[in-house]
């Protein structure tokens, strides 16, 4: 840009009416002493310049491409050199129609007057002057030419003395295309009822405009009322928004269409086909290409015409038949981030689907690798007494052995049948006396005190359940530290709610944070994977008993295994139900 333009540029900027007023002079002079003058050439090119420097459509710094720059050159000629009334009318219901639509997008009030004011002198000149001369029996008196030459042109004046803040050039005033075209409508509405009145009737020029103007009034006033009445109906507004938005497309029946996708289709990657798929049913689409993680792909053909989308980590291009337009560019945004948020939401599923799924095989493995501990423990107790018996306690040892690797065998089918089926649970029931015994016999050589408290008869437990909590709590207190003493360990069950098992130790108390979530998740062990206790509550939920920690100070921690009356309600009545 060369020093110039800079200079006018900023000129214009910090006095933007004087463009206004100084082009509004110029089409005065060319209008108001008749077309035929030798000045009126001159003038209409002068007027064109100033309306090139004051237009809000291109900014004085952008360049504008060659078949533009033609139509301005070939606009400016024509309304130079034709020497037309009808031209003129034209061009000021144009002038009219631009002014007035950039007054909506005016902030500063001062500034909103000027364009008021242009927009008032381009009516009273079109109406007052130009439309008269139109009709060839229309003679103007003396004090009408005199007031339209020399009292419009005070509107300019007052225009250009005016004074405002000035407008940054990169913020220039938005001219809203439907104002603007609405308002030169109704200006060639109201030239053309007025001539075509004037003629009908053979009446007078007022007259024939005065009728006119009540006929658009009225036009108006009840268009007004149709567009937002106050009584049941829509109104005209909300029909052309629901067809604006719509666009020729039911957007309710593609969001079901869609849904329905969702809820059929459980992979990413193909509900993303079959959404893009059934974009092309769209009539102005014609194809769609799209590229994620997992990969690209593409339906349809492709165009002139395209928009890209990205959503997320969906990079999305459609093509369509002809150009877009902004409403349209809008709904097809919405569509395809709708499509983009429910494959999110899929890819997400899919994630928390493996995420399960190797929860559980950690848990599985986890739970059987703590049961075969226990069993390992049960045989090191075996081995130690062999090892610490002498020859007069072979029969007390081989006693011992024909009772504890019976249930040890069993201990490990059980364990496997647990990894052949993970998500059966294992309630076979047994005597509670015989459960019992045959813990004391187990721990017989460790330094644990059984105590029972009551009579131990007629009643069966579950032996899975009370196994493996009895060996989860009895090894951990085990591995607790007193103060550097042994750990004093007392296990005593009690016939009470069904068979209640209660194992307390004299160690250190267990961290608040700890046993806050103790029975809610798999947690951190020195010992172990940390999720003996975890699948001992889960199990015993699952059978009608809860796990709980009954007492926690240093010195006393005590778990307690009974039977929870609101789940064994549950788990009993449902049973009760279905069979009948």
């Amino acid at each position: 840009m060369n020093t110039s333009a800079i200079l006018t540029q900023r000129l214009i900027a910090a006095h933007p009416q004087w463009s206004v007023g100084l082009m509004l002079f110029a089409l005065h002079a060319a209008l108001a002493w008749g077309i035929g003058e030798w000045w009126v050439p001159a003038a209409l090119l002068a007027h064109f310049g100033l309306f090139l420097l004051w237009q809000p459509v291109w900014r004085g710094e952008q360049e504008i491409e060659l078949r533009h720059a033609f139509l301005v050159v070939l606009a400016g000629v024509l309304l130079a050199a034709w020497n037309s009334w009808w031209l003129m009318a034209v061009w000021l219901a144009v002038l009219f129609g631009l002014i007035g639509g950039s007054v909506p997008g005016i902030t500063d009030r001062r500034q909103r007057r000027v364009s008021v004011l242009a927009a008032f002198y381009l009516l009273s000149m079109l109406l007052m002057w130009v439309v008269p001369q139109l009709l060839a029996d229309e003679v103007a008196n003396i004090a009408h030419v005199r007031l339209v030459r020399y009292g419009l042109l005070g509107i300019p004046v007052v225009i250009m003395l005016m004074r405002f803040e000035s407008r940054r050039p990169e913020a220039p005033v938005a001219v809203d295309l439907f104002y603007s075209v609405l308002l030169f409508l109704l200006v060639v509405a109201l030239v053309l009822g007025s001539f075509v009145v004037k003629v009908v009737s053979q009446g007078e020029y007022p007259m024939a405009l005065a009728q006119t103007l009540f006929v658009i009034a009225l036009l108006l006033v009840t268009l007004s009322w149709l567009w937002n009445p106050r009584s049941g109906f829509g109104g005209i507004g909300h029909m052309l928004s629901r067809y604006v938005m719509s666009l020729g497309l039911p957007f309710e029946r593609w969001i079901q269409q869609l849904a329905i996708f969702a809820e059929q289709e459980s992979e990413p990657q193909r509900f993303l086909g079959l959404a893009l798929q059934h974009m092309l049913e769209l009539p102005w689409v014609c194809g769609v290409q799209w590229e994620t993680r997992s990969g690209p792909g593409e339906f349809g053909t492709r165009s002139d015409h395209v928009a890209e989308f990205t959503i997320h980590d969906l990079q999305l291009k459609v093509w369509t038949r002809w150009s877009l337009s902004p409403a349209v560019m809008l709904h097809l945004g919405l569509l395809a981030q709708m499509v983009g948020y429910f494959y999110d939401a899929k890819r997400r599923e899919q994630i928390q689907r493996q995420n399960a799924y190797t929860q559980a095989i950690y848990e599985t493995g986890a739970r059987l690798t703590h049961d075969v501990k226990n069993l390992l423990q049960s045989l090191r107790s075996l081995c130690a007494a062999a090892e610490t018996s002498g020859a007069d306690q072979a029969a007390a040892l081989q006693a011992l052995m024909q009772r504890q690797l019976p249930q040890i065998t069993q201990r490990l089918n059980a364990t496997l049948d647990k990894l052949r089926a993970p998500q059966e649970v294992d309630s076979d029931q047994v005597d509670a006396l015989i459960w019992w015994q045959g813990l004391i016999q187990r721990y017989s050589t460790r330094n644990i005190h059984f105590a029972v408290d009551g009579i131990v008869r007629n009643f069966k437990i579950p032996s899975e359940l009370f196994d493996s909590v009895a060996d989860n709590l009895i090894e951990n207190a085990l591995n607790k530290k007193a103060d550097g003493h042994p750990v004093r360990v007392q296990v005593m069950f009690s016939p009470a709610s069904g068979g209640t098992l209660t194992v307390c130790d004299n160690g250190a108390a267990i961290a608040r944070s700890i046993a806050a979530r103790l029975f809610d998740a798999p947690l951190p062990s020195q010992t172990g994977l940390g999720i003996g206790l975890y699948h001992a509550a889960k199990q015993a939920v699952r059978l009608g008993y809860r796990l709980e920690l009954c007492a926690n100070e240093p010195g006393k921690v005590c778990f307690a295994l009974a039977r929870d009356h609101v789940n064994a309600s549950v788990t009993e009545v449902v049973p009760q139900r279905s069979s009948g």
